[in-house]
Parts: C-alpha cells; sequence; structure tokens
C-alpha cells in the first residue's frame, strides 16, 4: 500500500492531534487513511462524537475525490492534512483530478422524496459535510483542487470510546 505518513501522527499535547498523508485515490487507500485519522485524534483526546463526526465527512469527501475527480483517469493522489486543536478539527484535502463544475461547492441539499415516497439515489454527501462541518470551502490552484473543512469540537480526553 502506497498510504504513507508525511508527518509523526503523535499528539504533542491532550487535545491536540496532527497528520499529514499522502494516499492513493483507491478505496482501500481511503479506508486505510480514515482509520489513521480516527487513531490521531482518539491519542488527540477527541472524544468519540467528535471522532466518528471527521470520519464521515472525511469519508464523504475523500469517496467524492474518488468517485468524481479522478473518475476514468485512473488512480491519482490525495494529500490529507488534518490538525486538531482544542475546539476545532481542521481537515485540507488537496487531489489533482477534475476541478468541481463550475468552481464551486455544491449546494449540499437534500433531494426531495420521489413521487413514490422512495429515497433519491445519491446526494447526500454534501449535504451531510455541510451538516456536520463549520466551514467548507473550495478553490483550484495551479491544477490542484484544495477542499478545507473545520469542524467544531470539544476534545474530551476522558472518553476514549
Amino acid at each position: 500500500m502506497a498510504l504513507r505518513s508525511v508527518t509523526g501522527a503523535g499528539a504533542p499535547e491532550p487535545g491536540c492531534a496532527a497528520l499529514v498523508l499522502e494516499l492513493s485515490s483507491s478505496t482501500a487507500e481511503v479506508r486505510a487513511a480514515l482509520g489513521q485519522v480516527t487513531e490521531a485524534l482518539g491519542r488527540g483526546g477527541y472524544c468519540a462524537h467528535a471522532r466518528n463526526c471527521a470520519e464521515l465527512v472525511l469519508a464523504e469527501a475523500l469517496n467524492n475525490i474518488v468517485e468524481h475527480a479522478y473518475a476514468g483517469q485512473g488512480p491519482g493522489r490525495i494529500r490529507l492534512w488534518l490538525q486538531g486543536v482544542p475546539g476545532a478539527i481542521r481537515l485540507e484535502l488537496r487531489d489533482r483530478g477534475r476541478p468541481m463544475p463550475d468552481l464551486a461547492l455544491p449546494e449540499g441539499r437534500l433531494k426531495p422524496l420521489g413521487h413514490d415516497g422512495d429515497l433519491p439515489e445519491g446526494g447526500f454527501g454534501w449535504y451531510l459535510i455541510r451538516r456536520l462541518a463549520a466551514e467548507v470551502s473550495y478553490r483550484r490552484v495551479g491544477g490542484e483542487n484544495v477542499l478545507r473543512l473545520v469542524l467544531e469540537s470539544g476534545p474530551a480526553a476522558g472518553d476514549r470510546g
């Protein structure tokens, strides 16, 4: 597996976490990266709820990169940056895949139910990201997509759930 930690994942003090990963746009490496992020946040003293929210937001964003940015292009590289500090978890994802349509973030609105009550296919990822993240920004710089996410969180060192 090509997943590699670029910087140490050890937390320098309770309530902090830092991690930089470079991974391939494969589902196996995305799963491995999610595990490393969750572990880093756990070592930083973040509660189970904060870790789960970060994992869900990150899973949705990474899957969008794999399924849309690199669709039909073969494996591409993704750089993941995590900084956990008291009160917030900051994430940045960079890739060289296709840009977002119109260079803008999707609105993240839920699609209406079908006339037969069936749930619509797709469209939940950006809704979840926007609901769980306090800040979401996107830009295209030098052929690279840059997605920044901030999740508000209160670390609870006693809850390693």
